[in-house]
């Protein structure tokens, strides 16, 4: 009788079908019985039979992990009891496992179905590793399970609809894998989900409407997929809701109001969508615990309704992106909190007169205002805006006046960011003072005057863009004392006299040096080979001159470099060929000579300009040169060869290789046919003594023909020619002679004497025409 009762209550969570619904209670009343006879009068039972099911549940999932490189399931062996391996956690009383965790261990391979055969489990977390494969359906069967954590791993197919067999479920974290296909609809029968987790994934279709009755639920996070629709209005039923992330997916239509009235949101966050419609005027009232707003890049309009103000927990405002218009009429001193501000790329298109309730904001740190169409001058509480502020970004809009108003004050700035505005008067010097800085960019204003030497003190700065302005005077000297400069941009300025040794000598430069467009002289520096590390190098319209420093050959990293526009001379140094990866070169408008190398055709360029110089020779046609749209040697008048597309002039291959050869040859085979001239004239004397017959009709014309010269039957052959050819056999060769003025016909016969003079004759032609080839490739 022990053993049937032990038997019928092995679930503690059983309860006959018939009996269900019927005795008020009665399920809890045995469910509770149910679980003090598993844990304490049926001990002996589970540990000698059910519990072993555990442990081979757990080596079926170590057989399915092929790389395991923290051990971890190394001691998974008979040597200690599977309640004390790695990662496992059993229940004190009946020893069934409870909880897995195998996060953060690097594991490779897919998640055994066995892993349902741990039916007391309540927690499986295997975060941070490379699980593959799809999720096994059998989880779905472990209705115990309250905690099913897979983020960070590899799986992909779809989420099994069965997983709402885990009724118990609480937390149901799926982010950061492979997954595809749509949500499933049973999802929302987990009346007990309280997370649900899918973001980064490549899941596709709508939400469920069945998620609307997920009444427990306090965290929604689908962001990054490819979800797309309406937001369902359902979700606005989600009294409980706290966290709601939808950001990056294709969503759109309005969004529900009744999201608007969810007075338990703290996280709403939209940005990437194609959402439309405007924020209700009063939901800053509606969302007291609202703390993050994020609706940026999407197609929603209007004005920033001035209720926001109320919404006094908000930390981060972001609607970049949008087209919200309209001035700013918000109350950012009710927002103390606020420590994130970013309304870019909004056409608000209104001044600044909203910086005197931002001073209030104490905890501001980043504040970007950037392509918002604002205009003025900064207004003088600008120099009380928090000392907390990391970044200021205030580009791409018509803001003008001085900059000098107290920015100094906000020394814990790391970023500055004021291009692109109408900003005139001089950089202020104070700027050295804000040693934290770490991103300066002044570029495309009206500043005037000279670069400010103190700006060198700077010495966490790592990108400087004062280009596009009306900047004079010589680089300051003591930029050299940079220590993190990665990137300089000064072009398109005023600046002149020599560029500093030093400023070539910085090491750290890393991403960009630009010179361009100044009036800079002297020569380039040989320093500037100390820059190996750099991408690109643009040294452009200025007046340098003098030949280019071998020592470029070291900025073994450049893939661009731009020394056009100059008064560079002498030859391209042979020390280029070690720059591999250089894909963009322009010598173009300097005075460089020489022929161009031919380890260019071996590089990996993408475009070549060294027109109007003065190179000359042979024009490589490999490699680049082979594509006529890639590169460009107009105004190279010396210059011959290359692909026929240029039409440049013909021309012998490379002088230092050939020429000489070539004029050694012309002398030897001059030699050549003088003594094949001399031999031939020995050859046709005694070959006139052979015997010569003449064809005639009677005695008398014998004897008119019988002293007949050489001469007179080479006239009356024509020299031989094949017009007058009758025969030609192993007897010899016959022609027809006009003798006599054309009065006389003979035929005349030779030995092997015409097949010769035939052969002469070609070489003779042969060899005129090479002297005169010969003749015109050295003119040339």
């Amino acid at each position: 009788m022990a053993n049937s009762m032990k038997e019928d209550f092995v679930s503690p969570t059983y309860v006959p079908a018939r009996t269900r619904g019927h005795i008020p209670g009665l399920v809890e009343y045995l469910q509770k019985i149910g679980s003090r006879l598993n844990e304490s009068n049926t001990r002996y039972d589970i540990n000698n039979k059910t519990n072993e099911t555990d442990k081979l549940a757990l080596l079926a999932i170590k057989s399915k992990i092929s790389h395991d490189p923290t051990q971890i399931l190394k001691s998974w062996n008979n040597s200690i009891h599977f309640c004390n391996w790695p990662g496992v956690t059993c229940a004190h009383l009946h020893q069934r496992v409870i909880t897995l965790n195998l996060a953060s261990n690097g594991l490779i391979g897919t998640l055994s179905p066995y892993i349902s055969n741990l039916t007391f489990l309540r927690g499986l977390n295997i975060e941070l590793n490379d699980f593959r494969g799809e999720i096994p359906p059998e989880i779905g069967n472990l209705f115990r399970l309250r905690d099913l954590n897979l983020t960070n791993n590899s799986f992909s197919g779809e989420i099994p609809g069965n997983l709402s067999g885990c009724s118990s479920l609480v937390l149901l974290r799926l982010g950061w894998n492979k997954l595809t296909g749509d949500l499933p609809p049973q999802i929302g029968e987990l009346r007990n989900l309280e997370r649900f987790q899918v973001h980064y994934n490549n899941l596709s279709g709508m939400i469920p409407e069945s998620f609307g009755n997920l009444s427990s639920v306090k965290s929604f996070s689908f962001a990054s997929n490819n979800f797309q629709g309406n937001i369902p209005v359902g979700l606005g039923n989600l009294k409980s809701l706290v966290f709601l992330g939808l950001g990056l997916n294709r969503f759109s239509g309005i969004i529900p109001p009744e999201i608007f009235n969810l007075s338990s949101l703290v996280t709403f966050s939209v940005p990437y969508n194609r959402l439309e419609g405007t924020f209700p005027a009063d939901f800053g009232f509606n969302l007291p615990n609202l703390q993050v707003l994020n609706a940026g890049h999407n197609l929603l309009t209007g004005s920033l309704p001035a209720s926001l103000s109320n919404a006094s927990n908000l930390v981060e405002f972001d609607i970049t992106g949008s087209l919200f218009t309209g001035k700013i009429s918000i109350d950012f001193g009710g927002l103390p909190n606020l420590w994130w501000l970013i309304l870019a790329s909004n056409p608000l298109g209104s001044d600044l007169e909203f910086f005197d309730s931002l001073t209030n904001c104490r905890n501001l740190k980043v504040l970007d205002l950037s392509d918002c169409e604002f205009g003025g001058s900064l207004p003088y509480s600008f120099a009380n805006l928090s000392t907390n502020l990391l970044s200021l970004r205030l580009g791409n809009n018509e803001i003008s006046g001085d900059i000098s108003v107290g920015i100094e004050n906000l020394i814990n700035l790391t970023e500055v960011q004021l291009q692109k505005n109408k900003f005139t008067g001089n950089i202020p010097a104070v700027l050295g003072n804000v040693s934290k800085l770490q991103l300066l960019d002044m570029s495309e204003n009206e500043l005037l005057g000279r670069i400010p030497p103190e700006l060198s003190k700077l010495r966490r700065l790592y990108l400087l863009h004062l280009n596009k302005n009306h900047l004079n005077g010589n680089i300051p000297l003591s930029f050299g004392d940079f220590q993190y400069l990665q990137d300089l941009d000064l072009s398109e300025n005023n600046l002149s006299g020599e560029i500093p040794k030093s400023l070539m000598s910085l090491s750290s430069l890393t991403l960009s040096l630009n010179l361009a467009e100044n009036r800079l002289s002297g020569f380039l520096p040989s320093e500037v080979g100390r820059l190996r590390n750099l991408e690109y190098l643009d040294v452009s319209e200025n007046r340098l001159s003098g030949e280019i420093p071998v020592s470029l050959g070291s900025c073994s990293t450049l893939e661009r470099l731009d020394m056009a526009g100059n008064s560079f001379n002498g030859h391209i140094p042979s020390s280029f060929s070690t720059l591999r990866g250089l894909e963009y070169l322009n010598l173009s408008r300097n005075n460089l000579s020489g022929q161009i190398p031919g380890f260019f055709q071996t590089m990996s360029f993408k475009n070549l300009n060294l027109s109007f110089n003065q190179f000359e020779g042979n024009l490589p046609s490999e490699g680049i040169f082979r594509n006529a749209s890639a590169f460009s040697v107009t105004g190279n008048n010396n210059l011959c060869g290359g692909i026929p597309d240029l039409r440049l002039p013909y021309c012998q291959t490379n002088e230092g290789e050939n020429g000489h050869g070539l004029e050694l040859m012309i002398p030897l085979l001059s030699g050549l046919l003088a003594l094949v001239l001399i031999m031939s004239l020995v050859i046709i004397r005694r070959l006139t003594k052979t015997k010569t017959e003449i064809f005639v009709s009677s005695p008398s014309e014998m004897r008119m023909f019988s002293r007949i010269t050489y001469d007179s039957l080479y006239k009356a052959t024509n020299g031989f020619s094949s017009a007058y050819l009758i025969g030609a056999g192993s007897f010899g060769t016959v022609y027809k002679a006009v003798l006599e003025s054309g009065r006389k016909i003979v035929a005349v016969k030779f030995g092997k004497l015409a097949s010769w003079l035939s052969e002469r004759t070609k070489l003779e032609r042969r060899f005129e025409d090479f002297r005169r080839s010969t003749k015109t490739k050295h003119c040339d």
